[in-house]
């Protein structure tokens, strides 16, 4: 099976190809930053695709990430895996980036439970909890920083993800501490794609998996409706 597997949801921009049969990326490339992803995008996606020389129809699915993460990355990367599939003809599939954290660690076979943290900002974080087994503990969610930390009932975890150093700040010091702290400002692109083979489709399609409402909201009345009725 040939993935491309496609991330934007964090403070990168990447993409791979993976081939599963043979075990190995045929190319991958990853830029980080934390805006301009629409106009880096698909350039990136044409050298990992020249790299790999292989056409979009080669392809057997194309797997990005979902969420959390920032709605405008989160945007251009699901859009651009959409219209790729669409014009290729193969299915997309869509993978949490707290999912991507935390199969990096539950790869390594420790006991350790796993929480991936996202930074929410406002003093709060997305996370999840998932055993050494990658089994859920505490299924995704959105809280404040000590909130999460309160969730974590499985003992001393192995923290991952962008908030990571957020939590092991604030971790209370009279509690069983981390076994490991790994900062990453967005997930490992190679299990993107890894996990976007093993999805299936129809469960995990590829839309927006948010767990909170954007910061900016619209006014209820728009400003040129209020200055006419003024």
């Amino acid at each position: 099976m040939l993935i491309l597997a496609i991330d934007t949801a964090l403070e990168a921009c990447a993409a791979a190809v993976l081939d599963t049969d043979a075990g190995e990326f045929l190319a991958q490339e990853s830029q980080l930053m934390k805006r301009g992803h629409a106009e880096a995008l698909m350039p990136l996606i044409a050298r990992v695709m020249q790299s790999a020389n292989l056409a979009f129809t080669s392809l057997d699915r194309i797997a990005v990430t979902v969420g959390p993460g920032s709605f405008t990355g989160l945007r251009v990367g699901i859009s651009a895996a959409r219209g790729l599939a669409l014009a290729a003809g193969k299915p997309a599939v869509g993978l949490t980036t707290l999912s991507a954290y935390a199969a990096a660690i539950v790869c390594q076979r420790k006991s350790a439970p796993v929480i991936s943290a996202i930074d929410a900002r406002h003093d709060h974080v997305y996370f999840q909890i998932v055993a050494g087994d990658g089994s859920q503990l505490v299924r995704p969610g959105a809280a404040p920083i000590d909130e999460a930390i309160a969730a974590s009932q499985f003992g001393a975890p192995h923290l991952v993800g962008n908030a990571a150093n957020i939590l092991a700040e604030r971790w209370p010091k009279d509690g069983p501490q981390p076994v490991a702290v790994d900062a990453q400002p967005a997930p490992d692109i190679g299990w993107v794609a890894w996990l976007g083979a093993a999805a299936d489709p129809e469960t995990n399609p590829a839309r927006p998996f948010y767990l909170k409402a954007p910061d900016a909201k619209p006014a209820a009345t728009p400003p040129l409706a209020q200055a006419a009725s003024s």
